[in-house]
């Protein structure tokens, strides 16, 4: 599922075709949703905003369109009459005057009222947003503190989109690795430092993962791997996704654990289990 990172970069791709100009015309492939194509073709689209993992795209005369990726969805970007050819299914496409913008795959589209944005389930939700230049850290070690997280798991805690919204699965084991913390561990049994540390955590390698493209490793281990011939997929990462490979720290192996139905990769050794949850050594 794309993170809070990929959906501001097709917010700002969006942005840059579509603000300002008019949608000539604008289709959905779902059918509840074809009764607002007329209300919509020839308006200007005024703003293209992410929020967390949903994007709005808002339209002179007050109407939103709400749409939000889930899994499969992905927005493509091209010019007039050439669509890409492939075998996805289209579920929005807004036709503007010099470039079309289109939602493939994605079934979790709304229009909405701007009055009532708000009010939407999802958005009403939704905690601070990590890519939102505004939000610091110290806001996100308070809600470290409120009673409804403070006794989560951490693994859990970083997918809840009330908690900080944009972050998902990729982040979540960036986020735990370089905070140097066990996803088993729970915001009352930081300390104030790892509280602290895992909050910056939270801001920063969202918004490094949204300026480089998707890097979330430490730069300076990147350049080196980089140098070393080693392909973007291996380095791009610290931890996500590379099981059995020595950690960039401390060269101990990096483990998986399977953790709310999806992989958490954590280093043993940077990020110690807590006793009561540490495995049992081997009898040799």
């Amino acid at each position: 599922m794309p993170e809070g990172p990929e959906i501001k970069r097709a917010a700002d791709e969006l942005a840059a075709a579509l603000v300002g100009t008019r949608a000539e015309r604008v289709r959905f492939g779902l059918q509840r949703l074809k009764r607002h194509e007329r209300r919509l073709s020839g308006r200007v689209v005024t703003a293209v905003e992410p929020r967390g993992k949903a994007l709005l795209t808002r339209f002179e005369g007050g109407a939103v369109i709400y749409s939000h990726n889930q899994l499969y969805g992905i927005w493509r970007v091209c010019e007039p009459g050439r669509p890409p050819e492939w075998g996805r299914e289209l579920r929005l496409a807004i036709e503007g005057e010099r470039r079309w913008a289109l939602l493939y795959s994605a079934s979790e589209i709304e229009v909405l009222d701007a009055a009532k944005v708000e009010e939407h389930p999802f958005l009403a939700r939704l905690g601070p947003d990590a890519l939102d230049s505004r939000v610091i850290a110290a806001q996100i070690v308070e809600r470290l503190a409120l009673p409804r997280f403070r006794r989560r798991r951490l693994d859990a805690l970083l997918l809840d989109q009330g908690f900080v919204a944009g972050l998902g699965n990729y982040l979540r084991s960036e986020i735990l690795h370089f905070a140097r913390l066990h996803p088993t561990r729970t915001p009352e049994s930081l300390t104030p430092a790892e509280r602290r540390r895992l909050a910056r955590m939270c801001l920063e390698l969202p918004r490094r993962s949204y300026r480089t493209g998707g890097l979330t490793n430490s730069p300076a281990v990147f350049a080196r791997l980089e140098r070393a011939g080693e392909p973007w997929r291996a380095s791009r990462f610290a931890a996500y996704g590379r099981e059995g490979l020595p950690c960039h720290a401390c060269g101990a192996e990096i483990e998986r654990l399977d953790t709310s139905g999806r992989g958490c990769f954590v280093c043993p050794s940077c990020q110690p289990a807590p006793r009561a949850t540490r495995r049992p050594a081997r009898k040799a």
